[in-house]
């Protein structure tokens, strides 16, 4: 199936619609002309806050294709975006992650904490981190025992990369939670945060935005929550059976983003 003739905007997830790990999927360039020629505006919204918005952008061009820095979304500045409206400039914060996440919370003016500091924090914010370690853990379930806030990026259980399917931010995530009993606070998808960051980039309506993802319950539902159409791609997690029992389903079922675009 192909994009319905109303749609004026794409939101796009990244892994398992754009990429697997490092692997293009399809001619990307090839796409993204199609795109381009179809008049359609886009910006990516991803779960993965392990790169700043330039990281994806260079990533994106080494493959490519040519994109500016305000059409990526992370979770990273969804939870940058969600913690600047609950805490003030200066609030310490320990944090299990990479880059992306420490940019976007510095850029709102938080401290990021180092392990040894951790004692001294107000929050704590997790997402992927392959730099994770027993005595990051430690930290943090210590800090959500003594009734810390917790928040993630996101839940994904998984990661897809070009061999399989590796832990993801919701797997480290659960050992914390089994050690403690809390589930976190959530500011990727399937919340709305990333959609409505991603509408207000674009500037286009709900019913005029197309979001394309691979997950079932993550990027399909926090479209549905937003009101807005959705297009699964059987590119990454979610599978055609998989959809068949979702409800609401999803808008358009395609096998790819070219299959989407042609």
């Amino acid at each position: 199936m192909s994009i319905p003739k109303n749609i004026k905007a794409l939101i796009l997830d990244m892994d398992g619609v754009i990429w697997k790990g490092d692997v293009p999927i399809g001619d990307l360039p090839s796409t993204f002309a199609r795109i381009r020629e179809r008049g359609l505006k886009f910006v990516f919204a991803t779960n993965n806050g392990t790169k700043t918005p330039e990281e994806y952008q260079q990533k994106l061009a080494d493959l490519g294709v040519d994109i500016e820095p305000w059409q990526v979304v992370t979770s990273a500045m969804g939870i940058a975006f969600m913690l600047s409206r609950k805490y003030q400039p200066g609030t310490k914060i320990f944090m299990i992650g990479e880059d992306g996440i420490r940019v976007a919370l510095q850029e709102k003016g938080f401290e990021v904490l180092s392990t040894e500091n951790a004692p001294e924090a107000q929050a704590v914010v997790m997402g992927i981190d392959r730099g994770i370690n027993f005595q990051k853990i430690a930290e943090a379930t210590l800090l959500v025992r003594a009734g810390i806030p917790f928040y993630t990026t996101n839940t994904d259980r998984t990661f897809p990369t070009s061999r399989g399917e590796i832990p993801g931010s919701g797997a480290w995530l659960a050992v914390i939670t089994a050690a403690t009993g809390v589930e976190p606070i959530v500011a990727g998808k399937p919340q709305p945060y990333l959609m409505e960051l991603s509408l207000e980039r674009l500037g286009s309506k709900k019913e005029d935005t197309l979001i394309v993802g691979d997950r079932l319950e993550t990027d399909i539902a926090s479209g549905q929550t937003v009101g807005c159409p959705t297009a699964l791609v059987l590119s990454g997690v979610s599978t055609q059976e998989q959809a068949a029992q979702w409800n609401p389903k999803p808008d358009v079922i395609a096998d790819s983003l070219a299959a989407l675009v042609q």
